[in-house]
C-alpha cells in the first residue's frame, strides 16, 4: 500500500499535488525505480475523481487505501475503501478499479476480455478484474476470510460515457463486480452509500484489514479439498505413505504443543514427490489446515495450477513461488509444501524486487520461517543452475541454526522410466554422478533405450510413436542460442541446427506463437513436439518417449566425460561460476533430460566419438527392433 488516509484528506492532498509526490516517493522506496509516466498520470486523473465521489456522497471519513498490495501476490488494487456498513454495523470494504478509458468494447468471443484503443491486444474486462481482486482478498486475508460478505467491488470508468462502455456489462454482474461510468456518477454515489456509513469513520475497519493474517480461508480450503483430493485419487505406496504420514504427524504435533519441525522428502525422478505434495495438500485442506504449495519453477507452478485447479480458478492461487514469502508473517501457515525444492535460490530478491523487501535474508530461511511445518521435496541431482541451494545438507543446517528438528524421508521406488530402477542407476553411473563409471545397459522389460545416428532418425522414430498415441518430446542441452521471439503469424526461427536438421527452441513467453504452446506448457501440450525443449521447461515433467540431444558441452574422450563450458549457451553460467560447478550442473542437466521418459528414451550426440561410446554402452539394438 502506497498511501492511506480519509477520503477528505485524499481530496485535499490531491488538490495541492502533495499526494502524487508522496505516491511517487513510496513507489520508488517499494520498487526501487520510478513509476512510469502513464502510472503517475493515472493517479493524477483517477484518484481525484474517486475522492470527489466519496466526498459528494458524504463519506469523507471513509478510509482510502491506495495501491493496496494483495497478499502473496505482486498485484495491487487501485483503491480499497474501508468503513462501516450502514445496516449491519460491521466493517465493510469496497475494492475499486479505476480506469481512465473513454470507451471500451467487449471481445467478440469472450466478454471477460475487452478492447481499448490504447492497447493493441485484448485486456481483462475491469468488472472481471475487480471481481477477481475481491475473491483473492477474501481467500487470503484472515480479516475477511470468515466474512466474505464484507467485501464488494466496483470498476469506475470516470471518463467513459454509458454509450462508450455499456457493452462491458455483457459479463455477469454481482456484488463483487459492478461498473459505473461518468454518466452514472449518481448511481455510483448511491451504491457507495449502501455499503459505507456516513456516520462512522473507517479507521478501525482499515486497521482490521491491514492486520489480517495471510492464510488460505476455510472456504477456499474446502473447495481445494474437493478439487485436489476428490478429483485425483492418489494411491501412495511404501515410503511414499511414510513421507505422507510423517508430515501429517508433524502437523498434529505442531498443533498440540506449539512445536515446529522441518520435513525433507528426497528422491530421484519419478519417485512420486509431487504426488505426495498433492495428496498432502488435499488432505490438509480437508482437515481445515492452512497450507500452500510453492515451487521455484514457473513451468511447474503453472502446470500444477492447471492440473489441480482446472475447474476452480481460486484453487490456482494456492500454488505459489518460493519468492512469494519475503514479507509474510512468521508461522502464518501451518504447512508450506516446497515442491522441486532443489530449485531454492540463495535469496528471493531479483532486479525487480522492491528496495524495502531486500532484507538480505536467505530464501531457505524465509521458507522455514513462514510455516510451522515446512516440507521440502527434492532431488539433489536436479540442481542445474548456479545459485540453486536445495540440498538436504543446506536444509538440515538451516533448521539446526534455528534449533529445529529436521526429519528426512528418502524415496527409493520410482514410477517414471517404466519403474526401472536399473535405468536410473544406469543414467547416474553413465554421467559420473555416482562412483563406478559407465556400465553396459542390460535391457529389462520396463524401459527401452536406443541410440540414434542422426536427429532426423530420432525425430522420425518419435513421430512414429506419436502415431501410436504415445506422447513424445525432444529436448537438448543448452548448446544453441535462442532467437528473438517472432511476431505473431511469422514462423518460429530454427535455433537448434545440426547439419541439415533444424528446429526451434521452445517458446520463452506466456503466450502461444505460430501454433507453439507457451513455455510453461511445452511438456504437456501435444503441440510441444515441434520444438526442442531445454532443461528448464522439461524439469518436473514426464512424457512416454523422450528424445535427448547431447550437445558439444558433454563429450566422451578416451575413458571419461569432458565438459566444455564454452559450448554452453546458458546465460546463467557466468565467468565467475567455477569450472567444477559448471561440470556438475551440465551433468545434472543431462540427468534431468534422460529421465523424463515413461516408456523409452532415444539418445543422439552431436559428437561422433561420444555417439560411438553410447552405442557401445547401449548395444546394437536397431530402431526397428522396437515394435512400431
Amino acid at each position: 500500500m502506497l498511501f492511506r488516509a480519509s477520503a477528505k484528506t485524499v481530496a485535499e492532498r490531491a488538490l495541492d499535488t502533495s499526494l502524487f509526490l508522496h505516491l511517487t516517493e513510496q513507489f520508488v522506496h517499494m520498487h526501487g525505480h520510478r513509476p512510469s509516466a502513464s502510472e503517475v498520470r493515472s493517479w493524477e486523473r483517477s484518484i481525484p475523481a474517486l475522492a470527489a465521489v466519496l466526498n459528494d456522497a458524504g463519506l469523507g471519513d471513509v478510509e482510502v487505501m491506495l495501491e493496496y498490495a494483495l497478499p502473496l501476490n505482486s498485484k495491487r488494487a487501485d483503491a480499497v475503501l474501508a468503513g462501516v456498513h450502514p445496516v449491519t454495523g460491521e466493517p465493510s470494504y469496497v475494492v475499486v478499479e479505476l480506469k481512465q478509458w473513454s470507451q471500451a468494447e467487449p471481445h467478440d468471443d469472450d466478454p471477460a476480455l475487452c478492447h481499448v484503443d490504447a492497447y493493441a491486444h485484448p485486456v481483462l474486462n475491469p468488472i472481471e478484474q475487480v471481481r477477481r481482486y475481491c475473491e483473492y482478498l477474501v481467500n487470503f486475508n484472515g480479516a475477511v476470510a470468515e466474512h466474505p460478505g464484507r467485501v464488494s467491488g466496483v470498476a469506475f470508468l470516470h471518463n467513459a460515457t454509458e454509450f462508450g462502455a455499456s457493452g462491458l456489462r455483457a459479463v455477469e454482474l454481482d456484488d463483487r463486480g459492478q461498473l459505473f461510468t461518468g454518466d452514472r456518477r449518481g448511481e455510483f454515489i448511491d451504491h457507495l452509500r449502501a455499503r459505507l456509513s456516513d456516520r462512522h469513520p473507517g479507521v478501525r475497519a482499515a486497521d482490521e484489514l491491514r492486520s489480517g493474517r495471510t492464510v488460505p480461508s476455510k472456504q477456499l480450503m474446502s473447495v481445494a479439498a474437493q478439487e485436489v483430493r476428490e478429483r485425483e485419487q492418489f494411491v501412495l505406496l511404501d515410503e511414499q505413505q511414510v513421507a505422507y504420514r510423517t508430515v501429517l504427524n508433524a502437523v498434529r504435533k505442531a498443533k498440540r504443543s506449539d512445536h515446529k519441525e522441518v520435513v525433507v522428502v528426497t528422491g530421484g525422478p519419478g519417485t512420486g514427490k509431487s504426488v505426495i505434495a498433492l495428496s498432502l495438500l488435499g488432505e490438509l485442506y480437508r482437515q481445515g489446515v492452512p497450507a500452500l504449495h510453492a515451487t521455484g519453477s514457473q513451468s511447474f507452478t503453472k502446470t500444477m495450477r492447471k492440473v489441480a485447479g482446472t475447474r476452480k480458478r481460486e484453487v490456482q492461487d494456492l500454488f505459489k513461488y518460493f519468492n512469494s514469502f519475503m514479507t509474510t508473517e512468521r508461522n502464518s501457515l501451518d504447512v508450506l509444501i516446497c515442491d522441486e525444492a532443489h530449485r531454492i535460490r540463495e535469496t528471493s530478491a531479483n532486479r525487480y524486487t522492491p528496495a524495502a523487501h531486500r532484507t538480505g535474508k536467505r530464501q531457505i530461511d524465509e521458507l522455514i520461517d513462514v510455516a510451522r511445518v515446512p516440507v521440502f521435496l527434492l532431488d539433489e541431482h536436479q540442481v542445474v543452475r548456479p545459485g540453486e541451494m536445495g540440498t538436504v545438507e543446506e536444509i538440515r543446517a538451516a533448521a539446526a541454526a534455528k534449533g529445529l528438528d529436521c526429519r528426512v524421508v528418502p524415496l527409493e521406488s520410482q514410477f517414471r522410466c517404466g519403474g526401472s530402477d536399473a535405468y536410473l542407476r544406469w543414467v547416474v553411473r553413465l554421467l559420473g554422478l555416482e562412483p563406478g563409471g559407465p556400465v553396459v545397459w542390460e535391457p529389462d522389460d520396463r524401459m527401452r533405450l536406443l541410440v540414434a545416428d542422426s536427429p532426423q532418425e530420432m525425430e522420425a522414430f518419435l513421430d512414429a510413436r506419436r502415431a501410436e498415441h504415445y506422447s513424445a518430446r525432444i529436448s537438448a542441452g543448452y548448446c544453441w542460442p535462442w532467437s528473438p521471439e517472432p511476431k505473431p503469424g511469422d514462423p518460429l526461427p530454427a535455433d537448434v541446427v545440426i547439419g541439415g536438421w533444424a528446429r526451434p527452441w521452445n517458446l520463452r513467453g506466456d503466450r502461444s506463437v505460430s501454433g507453439a504452446p507457451p513455455a510453461a506448457l511445452w511438456a504437456t501440450d501435444p503441440a510441444g513436439f515441434g520444438q526442442v525443449g531445454c532443461v528448464y521447461t522439461a524439469q518436473g515433467f514426464e512424457y512416454d518417449w523422450s528424445g535427448v540431444v547431447i550437445g558439444p558441452d558433454l563429450l566422451w574422450r578416451g575413458d571419461r566425460w569432458v565438459t566444455d563450458r564454452t559450448a554452453s549457451k546458458d546465460p546463467v553460467f557466468r565467468k565467475s561460476t567455477p569450472d567444477e560447478d559448471v561440470d556438475r550442473l551440465i551433468r545434472n542437466t543431462y540427468k534431468v533430460l534422460l529421465t523424463r521418459g515413461m516408456v523409452g528414451t532415444i539418445v543422439y550426440s552431436t559428437d561422433p566419438e561420444t555417439r560411438e561410446k553410447l552405442r557401445e554402452l547401449v548395444g546394437d539394438a536397431a530402431l526397428e527392433a522396437v515394435p512400431a
